[in-house]
């Protein structure tokens, strides 16, 4: 009972008779084949659904209960990709997507991750590979002299970078340096007094750090923001709730500011949001996880004007910057303040390097232990394409959220809701297009999001764009994103036409 079937688990085979696992002619004639079926995929991209149209476990339906007791062929397998895995799939990189916030990519991201995964060393210290390391901080210095980051987070200063996996580890990491430094001020039976800020706009990965840090539920303050702010945090309203906390006896501890926020791309004022923080003595961080990518660009730099002010400060390379996900650039002010948190030095892992204190040791500045050579298809990005031509890029995908925009501003059944500042646009059918007559001021709005609700699923339905949504200010809105690689303006012409005629349809049927 239980026993294996010695023909299907090939017991009686030799060590000599199994193929190998990594053989160099075999991988480049797979490797071939697989480059050819994903440039065939991108060029057909436009004949997939955008949005998946399948149902929830269909992919259990189609596939075996268990693996296979023995190998399947490449060609085999691809046909399995293409039969069950695509149909399956969002298509991200389709130029039709506008959902969240694209997650672009490019040939040199591309085979900047081909590398990565080619060399697959773990550089978890600078002994474990050198260039792994070396290049990182090289890269995080191109990266943060583009920004123009003042030089105090630079390694050329005494701050530095490193790529994390995602915003959420950005903000774990540096809300437990700020937790520690600040439990070594007051000690550590004080930890449930620490308070965290954030705004109502601001992305739930702060949440979700606080859960992981272990700051008190009742601790995590969201501040309201209003239209008339276009939804960015108030300095004002910041400082009443920081000195409502001192005066309860409460530890201000952390500050997540943001340049593009989710639901609409809006952007805190950071100078005048750090001088409140210095008062208090709070750590600030900016997430500028979408927008940061675009301050490469003269003409939006402004937006992270008082980032001097801040401690640390991360974008998604991943998110508009052409680089495979994931990764998360994060540049501190004070590296200690990381490695004193994170880093620990078991014995197997001492070495002369480390112990001179003169290479960065990057398992000490993140969660994991074990890191990817991240840094290699950064490194591709910015040589590839220079900066010259990432700037164009970016502006082009500008230059289409304007478009659009100007299209929604044509037609008065609709209206922007907050003005555009980058490559996202926020729209929805307007109330006064949508006309409903009742004294019940509440169903009336409910109405008026039920209308843009059931557009939104309209498009989304018809499988040849995708969007998301917000609430915001109490309104339903739709979001148009740009940013994925392929997409051009005969796409923004297509989505357009497209929304308009599913308004065309739900305002008939409602007789608006």
């Amino acid at each position: 009972m239980g026993g294996l079937n010695p023909q299907e688990s090939n017991i009686n085979s030799s060590p000599t008779d199994m193929p190998s696992a990594l053989d160099p002619v075999e991988f480049r004639r797979q490797g071939h084949m697989m480059v050819d079926f994903i440039a065939d995929y991108y060029q057909n991209i436009e004949k997939y659904p955008v949005l998946s149209q399948v149902e929830p476990g269909y992919l259990r339906k189609c596939l075996p209960e268990s693996a296979p007791a023995n190998p399947e062929p490449i060609e085999s397998i691809l046909q399995d990709v293409q039969n069950h895995i695509v149909p399956g799939l969002t298509h991200w990189q389709s130029p039709s997507f506008f959902a969240y916030f694209a997650s672009n990519v490019s040939i040199a991201g591309f085979l900047g991750e081909l590398l990565c995964t080619g060399f697959n060393v773990v550089g978890f210290s600078w002994v474990s590979s050198p260039a792994v390391t070396e290049l990182e901080s090289i890269v995080m210095d191109w990266l943060g002299n583009l920004l123009t980051l003042p030089k105090s987070f630079l390694f050329s200063g005494n701050g530095g970078g490193v790529i994390h996996g995602s915003t959420c580890e950005a903000i774990i990491c540096t809300m437990v340096a700020a937790r520690d430094q600040m439990l070594r001020q007051i000690g550590l039976d004080n930890m449930q007094k620490l308070v965290v800020y954030g705004s109502d706009q601001t992305h739930s990965a702060l949440q979700k750090a606080c859960q992981i840090v272990g700051i008190n539920p009742n601790n995590f303050r969201v501040i309201k923001t209003t239209k008339s702010t276009s939804f960015a945090l108030s300095p004002e309203c910041l400082k009443l709730a920081i000195s409502s906390d001192v005066e309860a006896g409460l530890v201000p501890l952390f500050l997540c500011a943001t340049v593009g926020t989710t639901a609409t791309a809006a952007v805190d004022p950071l100078d005048s949001l750090c001088q409140v923080a210095k008062y208090y003595g709070i750590w600030v961080h900016v997430d500028a996880a979408y927008a940061g990518s675009a301050c490469i660009c003269p003409e939006f730099r402004h937006f992270i004007d008082g980032v001097e002010g801040a401690n640390s400060f991360s974008l998604n390379a991943h998110k508009w910057l052409f680089t495979a996900l994931d990764c998360c650039c994060v540049w501190v002010k004070d590296p200690s303040t990381l490695t004193s948190s994170l880093s620990t030095n078991p014995e197997y892992l001492r070495n002369k390097a480390t112990d001179s204190k003169q290479v960065v040791d990057y398992k000490d500045w993140q969660i994991a232990l074990s890191r990817r050579f991240r840094a290699m298809k950064l490194w591709l990005v910015l040589k590839s394409y220079g900066s010259v031509n990432l700037r164009n890029f970016l502006r082009s995908h500008v230059k289409m959220a304007t478009l659009f925009e100007e299209l929604v501003s044509t037609d008065r059944r609709f209206e922007v809701v907050v003005p555009r500042v980058f490559s996202l646009v926020c729209f929805r059918v307007s109330p006064s297009a949508a006309i409903i007559i009742s004294d019940d001021e509440i169903n009336v709005e409910n109405r008026i999001d039920e209308v843009n609700r059931k557009l939104l699923e309209g498009i989304n339905a018809s499988g040849h764009a995708f969007m998301t949504h917000a609430v915001v200010g109490g309104m339903y809105v739709i979001r148009c994103a740009i940013g994925v690689t392929l997409t051009e303006e005969k796409h923004i012409a297509m989505a357009w036409k497209l929304v308009q005629e599913h308004a065309d349809a739900i305002l008939m049927k409602n007789n608006i």
